[in-house]
């Protein structure tokens, strides 16, 4: 089922709960001046921040504690979050799982 339909008890088909096509509500939404697409300009000026920062941050850890946490050196986290390295295979598989279940990977992690 279509997630602008639904059924009524009977299972026969309901009016569309969005009555607008997708190019009116394109056109909505580029007629609202606060909901502008971005220009390439815009796109120059933002900077990327690295995932592993991110989920840093979200689980208000500082890098040492992170580090520490996941048991590795300092210098290891800030390379990612700087972008010099990149987490590959494993490292990148576990800030994946961490982002998920943190507490469970940190659990498992303090144990061995």
């Amino acid at each position: 089922m279509s997630k602008t339909t639904t059924t009524n008890k009977i299972g026969k088909p309901l009016e569309p709960l969005r009555p607008m096509t997708d190019d009116e509500v394109m056109a909505a939404a580029l007629s609202d001046p606060d909901a502008q697409p971005l220009t390439p300009h815009d796109f120059k000026r933002m900077k990327r921040v690295a995932r592993a920062k991110i989920i840093r941050q979200a689980l208000g850890l500082t890098q040492q504690e992170f580090a520490a946490r996941l048991g590795v050196p300092v210098e290891t986290i800030r390379n990612w979050e700087q972008g010099k390295r990149l987490p590959r295979g494993p490292a990148r598989a576990l800030l994946a799982v961490i982002a998920h279940a943190p507490e469970t990977v940190f659990a498992a992690l303090a144990k061995s």
